[in-house]
């Protein structure tokens, strides 16, 4: 199961996971004719879900009954001066990044079977901060790293691994390559050019393959050198 599949990363890890025969099932907030099309292309499974309804996204994962891998996707970004930024803002960040991220996981593992995976897709701002206005952003991907590390003990009994991939720079929607910023992220980088969504999938995939069952608690960056 993939939280906040329709587009972007999330939408390149559908395809990976069902590009290998799993049967999927992904979120999506509010792109629908998005995540329409990308169920329709890969055989999987479509469902509504507002990652900060606490109710509306455990029901989604109860649904899904029995899991192998829970992905949790689902972010938003948010910036600007903390002074003046809108709390009510912040905080639908905060529900959707860290809230939804521990109750999804939590939730998940009740349903998974022993030797399954949970992974986060954070961000390389949760261990470097170059850019003034993204502080509450740094914040709620920072918390995914001590998310990670608790589970990780708490599930490791089970043969459950939990894991964090921290992107940087990566062409979406969120943040194109094309984009007006670009020139500057690419100066912090050593690979000074914006990743792609299918490399960050095909991270989350060697995460979820058996080979990886030693791998948990642990933060996997993918970001150019951009923190290096």
């Amino acid at each position: 199961m993939v939280v906040g599949g329709s587009r972007g990363i999330g939408a390149a890890i559908v395809r990976s996971f069902a590009g290998v025969g799993a049967r999927v099932r992904f979120t999506y907030a509010g792109s629908r004719d998005a995540a329409e099309a990308l169920a329709a292309e890969t055989g999987s499974i479509a469902v509504q879900a507002d990652a900060a309804d606490r109710e509306q996204l455990l029901a989604s994962i109860r649904d899904a009954g029995a899991l192998d891998v829970f992905v949790y996707n689902a972010a938003l970004l948010g910036g600007g001066d903390p002074l003046t930024l809108d709390p009510d803002a912040v905080d639908r960040l905060i529900d959707v990044n860290v809230r939804g991220a521990y109750h999804g996981s939590v939730e998940a593992a009740r349903r998974m079977t022993d030797g399954g995976r949970i992974i986060s897709i954070g961000s390389v701002h949760g261990d470097r901060m170059p850019f003034a206005g993204l502080t509450a952003y740094g914040m709620s991907k920072s918390a995914l790293q001590g998310l990670a590390r608790g589970l990780a003990r708490d599930f490791g009994p089970r043969g459950i691994t939990v894991n964090v991939v921290q992107p940087g720079p990566t062409d979406t929607d969120m943040n194109p390559a094309d984009g007006p910023l670009s020139q500057q992220m690419h100066d912090e980088m050593a690979l000074r050019r914006h990743g792609t969504a299918d490399e960050v999938a095909s991270l989350v995939l060697y995460l979820a393959a058996p080979l990886a069952r030693g791998i948990t608690g642990a933060m996997h960056t993918i970001d150019g050198g951009f923190g290096a």
